[in-house]
């Protein structure tokens, strides 16, 4: 559809003569067929990107093999945004844009034909019923039998079980957050005797399994919404890189040839991508030689929020020597003046970024993976994207907060304080850190017995 838009010029208004103030708008037709577009590619984007990652995980046994998928996944979803962001750009500023969509509209099919063609060979699991109808049950049941009493039964007899083995296995509901326990109650009447229909799920009663599975989200959510602020200052950071290029010496060398502003972000692009590709070969067996220890998780997922406030200050510093240079050269006086500072200066802090985004992104994946209850794992993995998207909503607050309470962002930049919006993003960004630091030490790994589960081993050649 994006094709259709920019090559039949039935699609779009006329082009528009500079400074006119005669312009035709696009029909009520036009908008409707754009904003159907949008509609498909938006939900195109939110079922496939990470899905995939899961159906791919899904495909191994082992979770050493499941965290190295994820990986490879993540390296080449930004090789691909890598591909968009230079080369198609470049084709759509230098040659045209319908080329441009051809070519990704190409690349798409070419994909699907690739997805279709490998179904036959993919293990498929079955859907099991929807898992939100559960959640909601089992707090519906929890509620309703919060005033029984003990069941005549005792141990793991008490409670319902959806097999016998999974009796063997769960035996009776953990003791963290009890009040849910009450959910898998077999209940008795008065005469102690069990009532007809209590060994059979409904929205009074549910089983042992279903009740741990909520406990399971209800205890990583709090690490989840840690990831939101961790979202959210990669946000503002890749704001603050293109408003802080457009002011800042673009050129290459001694030519006369201009990085585009926006082209920066890219730098972090391609060190996440590298860092991802790295883990397997050189991170993790480094540090196993160095330390004699896995990694996990959760400490990649720390290394994340470490780079974020490095990060920021590396940016709050370079605008400081920015403003410097150009009150020493007495630009303050020309809208918008370009300082004497080369805008390269940006890559060590977006160098950074990277690393961290590349440290934590496919960890975190492969950890919601892992510790989500079985039947949410395709919500498991869809978790990151919309962390990235709630967050990336609140960098937008954050810079529009900003800009309405104080004088640091105005339109000429030079003329404000990005670097005191860095700092104070810095600052947000280690208090979020101490709170991801506390939830990670009272977190406990759903999956005790086996010491893959909670690390991240290199997988055996």
């Amino acid at each position: 559809m994006f094709t259709l838009l920019v090559t039949l010029k039935s699609m779009r208004p006329p082009p528009c003569a500079l400074n006119s103030t005669t312009c035709i708008p696009p029909t009520i037709s036009q908008y409707t067929f754009l904003y159907i577009a949008l509609t498909l590619a938006s939900l195109g984007l939110g079922g496939t990107r990470f899905i995939l990652g899961t159906m791919g995980a899904d495909q191994f046994d082992k979770p050493q093999y499941q965290a190295s998928f994820f990986n490879w996944f993540i390296f080449s979803l930004y090789v691909g945004w890598i591909i968009a962001y230079t080369l198609l750009i470049y084709i759509q500023t230098t040659i045209s844009w319908a080329l441009s969509f051809a070519i990704a509209l190409a690349a798409n099919l070419l994909a699907a034909i690739l997805f279709v063609a490998g179904s036959r060979m993919y293990r498929k699991f079955p859907p099991q019923g929807s898992p939100f109808i559960s959640i909601a049950r089992v707090f519906v049941a929890a509620f309703r039998n919060a005033k029984n009493k003990k069941s005549v039964l005792d141990g793991e007899d008490c409670y319902l079980h959806e097999t016998e083995e999974s009796k063997l296995a769960y035996g009776a509901p953990s003791n963290s957050l009890r009040f849910l326990n009450k959910a898998a109650m077999i209940k008795c009447n008065d005469d102690n005797h069990e009532v007809q229909g209590s060994s059979s799920k409904s929205w009074t009663q549910c089983t042992v399994e279903e009740v741990e599975d909520v406990k399971k989200l209800i205890k990583i959510m709090p690490l989840w919404t840690s990831s939101i602020l961790l979202s959210g200052a990669i946000g503002v950071i890749l704001s603050f890189t293109v408003l802080m290029a457009l002011v800042m010496d673009r050129r290459v060398g001694t030519s006369n040839m201009k990085i585009p502003a926006g082209t920066f972000t890219v730098i972090t692009l391609i060190v996440t991508a590298i860092t991802s590709s790295m883990f397997d070969g050189f991170i993790y067996p480094a540090y196993k030689k160095l330390t004699g220890r896995n990694l996990t998780f959760l400490q990649c997922i720390g290394v994340g929020h470490i780079s974020n406030i490095l990060a920021s200050i590396g940016f709050a510093l370079v605008e400081r020597r920015r403003l410097e240079l150009v009150r020493a050269q007495h630009l303050m006086d020309q809208p918008n003046a370009v300082a004497p500072l080369s805008a390269l200066w940006m890559a060590f802090p977006l160098v950074i970024l990277g690393v961290g985004e590349g440290s934590f992104f496919s960890p975190e994946i492969a950890f919601y993976y892992q510790e989500f209850p079985k039947s949410l794992r395709s919500t498991s993995t869809a978790m990151v994207s919309l962390h990235i998207a709630a967050g990336y909503y609140l960098s937008s607050a954050f810079i529009d907060i900003v800009g309405r309470t104080s004088s640091w962002l105005p339109n000429d930049l030079n003329h404000g304080r990005v670097d005191y919006a860095a700092w104070v993003l810095a600052v947000v960004a280690f208090v979020n850190f101490g709170y991801f630091l506390v939830c990670a030490k009272f977190y406990k790994y759903n999956n005790h017995s086996s010491p893959g589960e909670n690390v991240i081993d290199v997988p055996e050649k």
